[in-house]
């Protein structure tokens, strides 16, 4: 007997592979489906496993100065702000004055020789086993005008968090002429060095003086080009690569003066263990903490435009503008703007798939 074969009609098997392609459809449509189910009920499960993580941490640790934790790491943290002159360094550092006694932490200055930036490589190995070693004192925020210094030369294994705030060049060398020789309303009584000159900072630029010259715009880069010599070698394209360099790589924030509030509030959302409070007392305090140069006159667009066709200039300038730039960058990813004000914007990662599951649970 021989094999049957049924052939089906050419209209009939493409029919059945229609049928067939739109059945494979709808099952990986059903899949996906199950699969986008499953995730959400992971992660659902994830969140609730984190939560009952924290609630268990905060029963064991104990909850301080409402429902706020510190782990061990909080209490060893250092912060080292080796502030620029007349950035509003001072501003902010009352700022870390006024809540130290609140959140538990030193402050301490940093007080060179002559207000020199650069330490002698014998300081700058005591200044880092200081960082490093002196247990009594952390937490600790330093704060003094120094260049940065790299502590990875010096072999330590944890490395102080750096911060920094920069302003633009011209207007901060303006508001340093101009507290050379009047001071500020922080500390008003005291002598300044260049005090009865009462030459404007137009007619310095107009005469051609030192104190407003072109090269006295090299700061803000040698600050965080560091302890190299090349860095103060005054218009040096190797120091602003430096500069740059070490901004992004070895600082955790540098802000603007002409920002401040919003460094202030990046800085609480980052290191709540220093900063909590800060906003509110930046915002809504007595200002106890802000300082202005007295007799400060805005210079006119001539002495601008003369000081801006200097290759000093262009270069700090760059710096400063690149600064900003990231400045703003990491902003626009942490906060929002909304009838005029700034708001933090909340956590936007989860933990998920975490195993193994708790074997605990029954």
């Amino acid at each position: 007997m021989g094999l049957l074969r049924v052939m089906m009609p050419p209209k009939l098997q493409l029919l059945a592979l229609l049928a067939f392609a739109v059945a494979m459809f709808f099952l990986e449509n059903q899949i996906q489906k199950l699969e986008e189910s499953r995730g959400k009920l992971e992660r659902a499960m994830a969140r609730h496993e984190v939560r009952e993580l924290e609630q268990r941490q905060s029963q064991d640790w104990g909850v301080r100065e409402q429902s706020w934790v510190q782990s061990d790491s909080d209490e060893d943290l250092v912060i080292v702000y080796n502030r620029v002159p007349k950035t509003a360094s001072t501003s902010f550092t009352n700022i870390a004055y006024d809540l130290c006694g609140k959140n538990h932490y030193h402050v301490l200055h940093i007080n060179t020789s002559k207000n020199n930036p650069v330490m002698s490589i014998q300081d700058q190995t005591r200044f880092v086993r200081n960082v490093t070693e002196w247990r009594e004192m952390k937490p600790a925020f330093y704060h003094g005008h120094v260049s940065f210094i790299d502590f990875t030369k010096f072999g330590v294994k944890r490395k102080p968090i750096y911060i920094n705030v920069i302003r633009d060049p011209i207007e901060r060398l303006v508001s340093y002429y101009y507290f050379l020789r009047f001071g500020d309303d922080y500390r008003p009584g005291l002598r300044r060095r260049k005090q009865g000159d009462k030459k404007t900072f137009d007619e310095c630029v107009s005469a051609g003086g030192s104190d407003c010259a072109p090269e006295k715009l090299w700061l803000q880069i040698p600050f965080f080009c560091g302890h190299y010599s090349e860095c103060w070698n005054v218009g040096s394209p190797w120091a602003l690569e430096q500069a740059k360099a070490t901004l992004v790589n070895e600082y955790l924030l540098v802000g603007v003066t002409e920002e401040l509030e919003d460094f202030v509030m990046m800085l609480e959302a980052a290191l709540p263990r220093f900063f909590r409070g800060a906003t509110d007392l930046y915002r809504t305090g007595k200002k106890s903490h802000l300082r202005k140069t007295t007799e400060k006159k805005a210079p006119t667009k001539e002495s601008v435009a003369k000081l801006q066709q200097s290759a000093i200039w262009k270069m700090e300038n760059d710096f400063y503008e690149f600064a900003l730039e990231q400045f703003q960058f990491v902003r626009a990813h942490a906060v929002r703007e909304k009838d005029g004000e700034l708001y933090l914007l909340a956590q936007n990662y989860f933990y998920e798939k975490i195993y193994p599951k708790n074997r605990d649970k029954k």
